[in-house]
C-alpha cells in the first residue's frame, strides 16, 4: 500500500488497518518461529506496512497540535507561563 493511499484514509480507518496488520505480523512471527513460511518476506511488507501507517499517524498529530498552536496565537492567548509571570 502506498503512503498516498494512506494519507487519504482516516484516522479510524487507519486505526484499523494498523490493528489488522499488527495482529498478521504477529501470526506471521508465531508462524516463522514453529515452521517454515511460504512466503518470508510478508514479514518485512507487514513491518513496513506497520511503520508508515504508525507515520501517517504522528505527522497527523504534529499537524493538529501545530494548528491548534496557530490558532492559539492568533487569538492572542498567552502562553501559561507568561501568564504566570503578568499575575505575580
Amino acid at each position: 500500500m502506498k503512503a498516498s493511499e494512506l494519507r487519504e484514509m482516516s484516522d479510524e480507518q487507519l486505526g484499523v488497518l494498523l490493528r489488522e496488520t499488527t495482529e498478521q505480523w504477529f501470526r506471521l512471527r508465531l508462524q516463522a518461529q514453529t515452521e517454515k513460511l511460504d512466503a518470508p518476506s510478508e514479514l518485512r511488507k507487514h513491518r513496513r506496512l506497520i511503520a508508515q501507517i504508525k507515520t501517517v499517524q504522528h505527522q497527523r498529530g504534529r499537524e493538529a497540535s501545530a494548528a491548534a498552536a496557530a490558532a492559539e496565537a492568533a487569538l492572542g492567548a498567552a502562553p501559561p507561563a507568561a501568564a504566570e509571570e503578568t499575575k505575580s
